[in-house]
């Protein structure tokens, strides 16, 4: 993901602030052992004195030595391990701490950035902090079935808005489980206040949580970003004009609600063209059915989407006006 040289700056302090927060915790645990069982401290002191031997004789050629010294080195960890065992510490107790333990908080992982450092990129171009809040309290372990009403009837499926629900939760599921080795997108269509955009807030919490690069636009946000860089050549825009193309998952919520003209409609389709072209998903909410998005937006665009998204179609109550009432 592009980024300019104080953005790219800015995340390296941010890994650097992390690797320090780590030692300091993994010092602090070492020393809150070492008080309760000094028998430990004893053990890695002669593990660190066996070490050094052990490359004094290497650097001299000595190795004879070497496999004593490393036996030596073996029965200490060995009698550190069952010390931690018997008093309850687990065994990875003194192992650096690391927050991805990927690229062990370098942000790479040999010449390539790593999942953290893409989506660290992310969160910095596009302040999707707030994303991430509302990821805490949108995702599948919170989304509830009690809002869809087993009596009310799609008459053109035969299926109730609970069974309906059910099977988007399950489409969504298998979108997720298969985002490596499948390509596909989602639609999600239907009246205001059904779930559209919880779902969509679901299967990116899945996404982000595997270290998937997740974007996140507005309609109306989207539309702006690739406006200014048309029109404006805005340097800033530029870059997300094309990070829009190049993310693993990219979210387009509330389509239909922007002022629709002829650049927007061109724009989407260059857009989920593009994406399509280069097999990355994206996923839409909208009010907008079938028809109406040809009308809005051109027959091309409805083309793109009817044969390369899952159509997931909501219906029921609004649940906004339900969690209110309750």
């Amino acid at each position: 993901m592009p980024l300019s040289n104080s953005q790219y700056d800015e995340i390296l302090r941010e890994y650097d602030a992390r690797q320090l927060h780590n030692q300091h915790v993994l010092e602090e645990r070492t020393k809150a052992a070492y008080e309760k069982l000094p028998k430990l401290k004893e053990i890695d002191d002669a593990i660190a004195s066996c070490s050094v031997a052990q490359a004094r004789r290497l650097l001299d050629g000595d190795t004879a030595a070497l496999s004593s010294l490393r036996e030596q080195i073996a029965s200490y960890r060995e009698k550190k391990a069952l010390l931690l065992q018997e008093h309850g510490f687990p065994a990875n107790y003194f192992e650096p701490i690391y927050t991805c333990p990927d690229c062990k908080d370098t942000g790479y992982i040999g010449f390539k950035r790593c999942h953290c450092f893409e989506q660290a990129a992310i969160d910095l171009v596009y302040t999707q902090s707030n994303l991430k809040e509302i990821l805490q309290k949108e995702n599948f372990h919170t989304f509830s079935f009690d809002y869809y009403s087993s009596e009310d009837i799609n008459p053109a499926t035969g299926l109730s808005s609970l069974d309906t629900a059910r099977d988007a939760v399950l489409k969504c599921h298998d979108f997720i489980e298969h985002f490596d080795d499948t390509f596909s997108n989602l639609y999600f269509y239907g009246d205001t206040g059904i779930g559209k955009t919880f779902l969509s807030n679901c299967v990116a919490k899945e996404l982000m949580d595997q270290g998937y690069s997740v974007i996140y636009f507005t309609a109306f946000q989207l539309f702006d970003i690739l406006s200014k860089g048309v029109f404006k050549k805005d340097e800033d825009a530029t870059r997300t004009h094309q990070n829009i193309f190049d993310c693993d998952l990219l979210i387009i919520d509330d389509l239909g609600t922007e002022l629709t003209n002829s650049f927007t409609t061109s724009q989407l389709f260059l857009c989920l063209n593009e994406r399509i072209l280069r097999k990355k998903s994206t996923i839409i909410s909208t009010n907008l059915g079938m028809n109406q998005l040809a009308d809005i937006y051109s027959e091309r665009v409805l083309s793109r989407i009817s044969s390369n998204y899952t159509l997931i179609k909501l219906f029921g109550a609004d649940i906004r006006i339900l969690k209110r009432n309750r």
